[in-house]
């Protein structure tokens, strides 16, 4: 498994990933901290309460999804769950501890909410941060990112670098839309290929628990498309360029 950060937020926190993902499932919603200023789909801060404890979590129901012309209608939700399997799956730890559950308004995504300065972003990352940026580089690759701003990039107070809003992910037809750029034609480092290879080896198994729970999240076109994505890594050893096809950058880029 490639180099991480060992204290990521909710270990700072003093719960493991696996107690928040408890509290987040198993936990009472109360939507009452409103919603999500810039969200283009309806997003609440919402607080998830289990016994004694609390947290912080951004929800984002299928019913508040706002239509697109190129992903099926209901979902983004169902995406952003997908995404963070992904991420598990290969032991990066981007994307925010998700689970898809019923809410205050319908079945949706409750993600871990992740503390942070809102002033600190992808362009205002050191070189400290490269690792890590690295990494969401091939996972957005992988997972055929469409959105990948700047202000996707959230630093928690460990330096741990998060990746945010995967609703629109996984599509069968390129869609990589990103401001990470800055790697295109390098040669991928080894210990990530090592991850990507057993991320290969498990989605490819349909009796595996990832393979399976994948397929109640996207559609299996999605995945062959996914598996191809992987394989093309795999093979060419290097991070992706941009494609003659465009549009290849997000917009805003923040």
């Amino acid at each position: 498994m490639s180099d991480q950060p060992n204290n990521s937020e909710p270990e700072s926190r003093g719960l493991s990933s696996e107690q928040v993902l408890d509290i987040l499932t198993k936990g009472t919603i109360d939507a009452a901290h409103g919603m999500m200023r810039w969200s283009s789909n309806y997003a609440f801060l919402v607080s998830v309460e289990q016994d004694d404890t609390t947290l912080m979590a951004i929800y984002k129901p299928q019913q508040g999804e706002r239509p697109l012309w190129d992903f099926p209608d209901g979902m983004l939700c169902k995406r952003e769950m997908a995404s963070y399997l992904t991420s598990e799956v290969l032991g990066w730890s981007i994307v925010p501890p998700t689970v898809l559950r019923e809410g205050p308004h319908g079945l949706g995504s409750v993600q871990f909410f992740i503390h942070h300065d809102p002033e600190m972003n992808y362009f205002e990352f050191d070189d400290s941060k490269v690792p890590q940026v690295m990494r969401i580089c091939a996972f957005d690759y992988l997972i055929n990112n469409a959105d990948r701003k700047g202000g996707h990039c959230l630093v928690d107070s460990e330096g741990h670098v998060w990746g945010i809003d995967h609703g629109i992910t996984f599509h069968s037809s390129p869609k990589l839309r990103t401001v990470i750029w800055e790697f295109a034609g390098q040669a991928i480092p080894d210990a990530l290929l090592e991850d990507i290879d057993r991320l290969c080896a498990v989605t490819a198994d349909i009796n595996n628990a990832f393979r399976q729970a994948l397929s109640e999240l996207v559609t299996e076109r999605e995945i062959l498309a996914f598996q191809h994505r992987i394989n093309h890594l795999l093979k060419t050893r290097k991070y992706p360029e941009p494609g003659p096809g465009g549009p290849n950058y997000p917009w805003p880029p923040v």
